[in-house]
């Protein structure tokens, strides 16, 4: 009896407990703290550059909505407001007031952290009525340094620059 009273206790004693012991769990934690650290300014810095790409692609696509805009309304020529360009047309027919060339959310103006606009229109007048020949379409970061770095700026039939301190001077191409 006494020889199966040590094999049980030999046998308790050598069997490991189930689970992680605290000093496991505080070595896990550490880790995933440091690796924390590390991804956290990385995703910053990528979804500043995923929102200046946004932004770039939306001011291709104003640009080609102006097209569209002025050869749908070729006596008004182009247009100085996105919500011309974007407006309701669900249940009436698309006007110069509201086109529907563009979509919603860049008609109001605000997307991907990134606030639109047209500026710089320029008039020409030929049979008693004006008829808007150029613009500047600009994008510049609602919070610079945050929501992205680089404002950007394209001119009617130009190639987009940008201006490295977030706002609307744009003097550097942008590759």
């Amino acid at each position: 009896m006494n020889c199966t009273l040590s094999l049980v206790a030999a046998r308790r004693r050598n069997r490991r407990p189930n689970g992680f012991t605290l000093m496991e769990l505080l070595i896990v934690i550490s880790i995933i703290l440091i690796l924390m650290l590390v991804a956290i300014p990385t995703a910053g810095k990528i979804r500043k550059h995923a929102n200046e790409l946004s932004a770039q692609k939306s001011l291709q696509t104003l640009e080609q909505a102006e097209g569209m805009y002025a050869d749908t309304y070729p006596t008004v020529g182009y247009t100085c407001t996105l919500s011309a360009l974007g407006g309701e047309t669900a249940g009436s027919p698309p006007s110069a007031q509201a086109a529907g060339v563009i979509n919603g959310e860049l008609a109001t103006g605000f997307k991907s952290g990134y606030v639109f606009s047209i500026t710089n229109c320029t008039k020409a007048t030929a049979n008693n009525s004006e008829r808007i020949t150029g613009y500047t379409l600009t994008a510049i970061p609602a919070t610079p340094g945050k929501s992205g770095d680089r404002g950007f700026c394209l001119e009617s039939g130009g190639a987009i620059k940008s201006d490295p301190t977030g706002g609307s001077n744009c003097t550097q191409n942008v590759q």
